[in-house]
């Protein structure tokens, strides 16, 4: 089986391509973070190569930009090629398959084009005469998650949207 999972950042603003039978293509590159930090605590990452086709190039290529994280799902594939001094050349990449967005537009950098410049669309005004406006605000849940088993050990900060 040859699966690829990956979480990580934009290294530079994905640019897509056409190949001459005008397919288009998305070659990019993401910073994924290893999970433990090194000796001296800092959080080392890996810089994986990745290509992807068709509507997901496009679809990357519109809604990502550098320092995006992304989700990616895909294969890892070996290529070889001839560059111009005709020396051989090796690449290993990861082709993807799917793509998806792993953080809120909030935290991307993406542009707005609508709401009230923090991300959130405010909801409409109640209107003029409305019992709404004077409605209590529904009581604040005082259950909590957590976890019963104290020898959970997550290995440190992982980048999620949420914790352990």
């Amino acid at each position: 089986m040859n699966k690829v999972i990956l979480v990580g950042r934009l290294t530079k603003d994905p640019e897509v391509k056409n190949t001459s039978s005008q397919v288009p293509f998305c070659n990019f590159t993401v910073a994924v973070d290893r999970r433990f930090k090194d000796a001296n605590g800092q959080r080392q990452a890996d810089f994986i190569s990745c290509v992807a086709w068709r509507q997901t190039a496009s679809f990357i290529g519109s809604y990502f930009r550098k320092g995006s994280k992304i989700g990616l799902t895909g294969s890892i594939q070996t290529r070889t090629y001839d560059d111009n001094n005709g020396q051989k050349r090796y690449v290993t990449e990861v082709v993807v398959e799917e793509a998806e967005f792993v953080e809120s537009a909030n935290n991307s950098g993406a542009p707005r084009t609508q709401g009230n410049g923090n991300g959130a669309v405010p909801p409409p005004p109640p209107p003029q005469g409305s019992m709404a406006a004077a409605a209590p605000a529904a009581p604040k849940s005082t259950i909590a998650p957590s976890m019963d088993d104290d020898s959970f050990d997550d290995g440190g900060d992982l980048g999620l949207p949420f914790e352990f």
